[in-house]
């Protein structure tokens, strides 16, 4: 299920035929090259419809001004990044607590690195097209995905409580954009996997072991 657009940020068709898509990922594509060439500033409908190869005209069938196609983008990208960590929390429910974390850590890293350029770029408009909104609604689906696994863990001592979750998530999100940001070379990316992965495990570990104790 995808986010609510707020009204504001809407587009005004979506496309249904194969073309239409190709049409509409061409001018997603576009959008990224100017705004990594050009800025928020000087990026404008003409600019992303030259670099797309089509007409303003076409592109104002799907994307009424500037703010609705960058959010649409946004909205892309992190539905992409969800939808990872969703698959991901699905397909390890029942394995041990360190291989689930593993595997979800790892998923929402690649999903994030797999196109850098655009991570990194979308971070910088973030503000000025209700991001925030949007990743609040995201990351709420992200944690509740992350509690219904963790759950699941046959070696588990305690569930955790929805805020330690949140506290994990928040932790791979902020890692993973102090990355991206400075640059995420290879060794940089290698280096996030494996010490988010340990972070989560042990954190998660400890938690729940912390849990027990102040129960007793």
């Amino acid at each position: 299920m995808k986010s609510r657009l707020p009204p504001a940020f809407g587009p005004r068709k979506m496309p249904v035929q194969a073309r239409a898509a190709l049409t509409v990922e061409a001018i997603f594509e576009a959008t990224i090259q100017v705004l990594l060439s050009h800025g928020m500033e000087r990026l404008t409908t003409t600019r992303v419809a030259e670099r797309a190869g089509v007409s303003v005209g076409t592109l104002y069938q799907y994307y009424p001004n500037k703010q609705s196609l960058l959010f649409a983008l946004l909205q892309q990208h992190m539905e992409s990044v969800l939808g990872a960590v969703e698959t991901a929390c699905e397909q390890s429910r029942g394995a041990p607590l360190a291989e689930m974390l593993r595997n979800v850590v790892e998923q929402f890293v690649d999903a994030k690195m797999r196109r850098p350029d655009i991570s990194t770029a979308l971070y910088r408009i973030s503000a000025d097209v209700d991001g925030p909104a949007l990743l609040k609604r995201t990351g709420e689906r992200s944690r509740k995905a992350l509690e219904r696994m963790i759950k699941t863990a046959p070696d588990l001592p305690s569930a955790p409580e929805p805020f330690a979750i949140a506290m994990m998530y928040s932790a791979m999100a902020g890692a993973t954009r102090s990355v991206l940001e400075a640059g995420a070379s290879p060794t940089m990316v290698r280096k996030l996997r494996e010490h988010l992965v340990v972070l989560c495990q042990s954190y998660m570990a400890s938690v729940s072991q912390w849990r027990v104790s102040a129960e007793r």
